[in-house]
């Protein structure tokens, strides 16, 4: 698809009437840009054209190149192969300037793209107490997480090795402010047969581990279909999606900010004037109008393992809000923004914003509520299809993550409201894109192209969007 950048205010208005969009919100959603004495119509969005791939991995703007960080299937430091089927990641500040990578793998139970090998050949190499499930030997969870690190100035991977192990399909997470990753089971398959352990938690990995760590379930933070994580700095609260078509949007108070395993209490949230909101937008009666800001409160969370996975329902029942699939989530600009995947009229997505209050997580709260605001809702496929991860750029824009139907892309979103492809799956698959996340330099893009396991680097002239 040709990209849809253009100073034409024809161009802007047809745009604007096929995504609709909180640009109060937006402007406040990222880092504001100056554009003095320049309309928002005349501010041209994104790099320019896609040009064509002749390796079929990827089409980039002109300018920017990419290199295949890993392929499924690669041995790894550790003595096993790069695991299948990469989804969220985030990338920190390594030792000698290196970046430290931090990648899930949303594999099932007897995968053949584990880490382990096809026959799990591999095991043997691995301290076998370091497995979360083992699988009564036979069927080892194979989900879990490998980490990289990186020279972003030569483009070359030091060492990549796994370091959580035996969980579930691991499918997106969040960094923290204090350099680890959280990492989200999207199952939530019960000990049995197959399995030795109940799953659907979150487990911590520091950036800092050196080869696989102790596999520690954060049970108070729930046991559901878990999507993404994001960490609000100022408060210690963690946010969580839920990746069902009926989903709540959680919070977690952490006992001890920065220590999660210490326990704390988890919460979905309520729209504070209407209870048991429908945010989906789907029925003609919308609920949910974009721009607007929504005063909220939150409900506690009583039986955190669901053993009947019916959290969600007793959730709402209670008065807490509905959303169409929470996926991605990112923190940033002092805001928690998040994407539901088949949201909207149309079910091809919406993005949303919540602001924390100034008292989060305190009694003050009441006071002062948190808000939430619907900043984008795909109106057509074309522009956005079906929003997954997401990461929020250097320079304000935010990159998403298409997981829709046909051709795959990485969409960019501008403070304006403008929208632009920035990527597209060439490969014969057209799998989902997922994970994208910065280096802390700036410099490069990580992101992964799930079916053909494929991570890569992206690097070109950022600089254009900057200056802008």
């Amino acid at each position: 698809m040709k990209s849809l950048q253009t100073g034409s205010r024809r161009s802007f208005l047809k745009q604007a009437a096929a995504v609709s969009l909180g640009f109060q919100g937006l402007e406040a959603l990222f880092l504001r840009t100056a554009f003095a004495g320049v309309s928002a119509a005349e501010i041209p969005a994104g790099f320019g054209p896609l040009a064509r791939d002749p390796h079929r991995i990827i089409d980039l703007p002109e300018g920017f190149t990419y290199r295949v960080v890993s392929w499924a299937g690669d041995p790894m430091d550790d003595g096993l192969v790069v695991p299948g089927a990469p989804d969220g990641m985030a990338a920190f500040s390594g030792p000698d300037g290196l970046t430290v990578l931090i990648r899930n793998h949303e594999l099932s139970p007897g995968s053949d793209a584990s880490g382990f090998g096809r026959q799990n050949e591999r095991l043997q190499k691995i301290d076998a107490s370091r497995l979360f499930d083992p699988g009564f030997g036979a069927s080892p969870s194979a989900g879990g997480t490998t980490t990289l690190h990186f020279d972003t100035r030569t483009g070359e991977v030091k060492r990549q090795f796994m370091s959580l192990a035996g969980t579930s399909r691991n499918c997106a997470g969040g960094p923290t402010p204090w350099d680890s990753w959280l990492t989200c089971e999207e199952t939530v398959q019960r000990a049995g047969d197959i399995c030795e352990q109940d799953h659907g938690w979150v487990f911590e990995v520091p950036a800092a581990a050196d080869g696989l760590v102790e596999p520690v379930a954060l049970k108070d933070m729930g046991r559901f279909n878990h999507e993404a994580v994001a960490v609000d700095p100022e408060s210690g609260c963690v946010y969580l999606t839920e990746d069902r078509h009926d989903g709540l949007f959680y919070r977690f108070i952490p006992n001890v900010p920065g220590e999660l395993a210490r326990g704390g209490r988890l919460q979905a949230l309520i729209f504070r004037d209407r209870p048991g909101a429908d945010t989906r937008n789907w029925d003609e009666d919308v609920q949910v109008k974009t721009g607007e800001r929504i005063a909220v409160a939150w409900m506690d969370i009583e039986d955190t393992f669901s053993a009947e996975d019916d959290m969600r329902l007793k959730g709402f029942e209670a008065g807490a809000a509905r959303f169409a699939r929470g996926e991605g989530m990112w923190y940033g600009n002092g805001s928690v923004y998040f994407a539901c995947t088949n949201g909207g009229p149309i079910k091809k997505g919406q993005i949303w914003r919540y602001y924390p209050s100034r008292f989060e997580g305190t009694p003050e709260e009441k006071g002062k509520p948190g808000e939430l605001e619907l900043s984008v809702e795909s109106r057509d496929a074309g522009l956005i299809d079906n929003a997954d991860n997401i990461t929020v750029s250097p320079w304000g824009d935010l990159i998403i993550c298409e997981d829709g139907s046909g051709e795959q892309f990485l969409v960019g979103v501008t403070p304006e409201g403008g929208i632009y492809k920035f990527g597209r799956n060439a490969t014969a698959r057209n799998s989902e894109f997922a994970g994208a996340t910065f280096s802390p330099d700036g410099s490069t893009l990580f992101v992964n192209i799930q079916a053909d396991g494929i991570t890569l680097a992206i690097t070109g002239p950022w600089g254009n969007r900057r200056s802008a």
